[in-house]
């Protein structure tokens, strides 16, 4: 199991990073400065390629500190969906799949 600190991140760099508030940019992958970005539907970190896109590179351990993180639930994701008879990025999505509820729930 991931290590993890009092507010859930591996280590102090990870959590500042991720708490990373640009006074010029509201979206991450449009700040050359952000460096992580952290997908709660999936549980997945992943390097920011500013690229002009929304694209990262997952990562499975922490660049600073070496922790391993947790493995990723994008297949559990697709699966739940698969189940309740959901297509992924349709409008019926339920809204506990956009965040991590649909985890806490299982």
């Amino acid at each position: 199991m991931p290590a993890t600190n009092a507010d859930g991140r591996c280590c102090p760099t990870m959590a500042e990073q991720l708490a990373w508030e640009c006074d010029q940019h509201d979206d991450p992958f449009e700040c050359s400065d952000a460096l992580i970005d952290y997908d709660l539907r999936f549980d997945e970190y992943g390097l920011i390629v500013h690229n002009g896109g929304r694209s990262v590179l997952l990562i499975q351990f922490c660049p600073w500190c070496g922790t391993r993180l947790p493995d990723s639930c994008r297949e559990r994701w697709f699966d739940a969906l698969e189940q309740r008879g959901i297509e992924p990025w349709s409008a019926e999505m339920p809204v506990e799949f956009e965040d991590d509820r649909w985890r806490r729930a299982s």
